[in-house]
């Protein structure tokens, strides 16, 4: 079992990057889930004590998992903390993205373009936002296996698509990118493994959705978390980062932070 999920440790590792939200347009994209809780709810604990402040956005869709009642529980307990969730109407009904080979790319277009039309109705000044998102490190094990079978397996056709996917899901290995525009992106439980995650969720007893994706079998990464729960395996951030730096050719930091902000948004973030 990997060592739990402490909030003053979290907040000791993080110290100077919540030093600086202070004065930061901080901008969260929550879903409901057990992730994006445990982001909030760490948020939420260091808010006073380095006085900043933030905005939790969130994409209803796929629209099963978001009724009202649904949304109603989670957002009673979230205000009772002091913060609101903007829920965004995606503009779709799952019809949209039932029959498609593939619906969680659909899906993960229109949250994309809910997230673009939120900046840009919302960011005066780039050089001051935050993006905060909820990746945890089964999600970048699960990337790099995705990339090892695609790489070694893959046809030559579909060898650009597997770069293409590489360069998106391989930025998420680091914790914070600090962007040449000026706007930060900060990934605070990169560290954590999810079932430490959801058992620190069960003993704080924070509500998170309780209806599953019709889709989650196509995402890969959720078929590996089960194997990783039946097996019982934790990981270490440092020798995940390690192994994709040395093994799988992780593109260095500076590959995404020189990246131009629209390219970024729309192709890889």
């Amino acid at each position: 079992m990997s060592p739990a999920i402490d909030y003053n440790q979290w907040k000791e590792e993080h110290r100077s990057i919540l030093e600086a939200l202070c004065d930061k347009n901080v901008l969260m994209l929550f879903s409901g889930g057990k992730d994006s809780s445990l982001t909030m709810n760490f948020l939420l604990r260091a808010k006073r004590e380095f006085r900043f402040d933030f905005k939790a956005h969130a994409g209803a869709y796929p629209v099963h998992r978001y009724p009202d009642k649904e949304k109603e529980r989670i957002e009673s307990y979230w205000n009772k903390r002091g913060i609101k969730i903007h829920w965004h109407d995606l503009g779709e009904t799952d019809e949209y993205i039932k029959n498609e080979v593939n619906p969680c790319l659909r899906c993960q277009k229109l949250r994309k373009q809910m997230l673009k039309t939120v900046l840009t109705n919302t960011i005066d000044s780039w050089e001051s936002l935050v993006l905060v998102t909820s990746y945890s490190l089964w999600d970048i094990v699960s990337y790099s296996i995705e990339h090892i079978l695609n790489d070694l397996f893959s046809n030559s056709v579909s060898a650009e698509n597997n770069n293409k996917r590489f360069m998106e899901t391989a930025q998420r290995f680091y914790p914070l990118l600090k962007m040449k525009e000026g706007y930060t992106v900060f990934r605070p439980i990169i560290r954590y493994n999810s079932d430490d995650i959801l058992r620190v969720i069960k003993e704080a007893d924070i509500p998170t959705l309780s209806i599953p994706c019709e889709f989650k079998e196509f995402r890969p990464k959720r078929v590996l978390e089960r194997y990783y729960q039946k097996i019982g395996i934790s990981f270490d951030y440092d020798k995940v980062f390690d192994f994709a730096r040395r093994s799988l050719s992780l593109p260095d930091i500076t590959t995404y932070t020189s990246i131009d902000r629209d390219e970024y948004l729309q192709d890889l973030f």
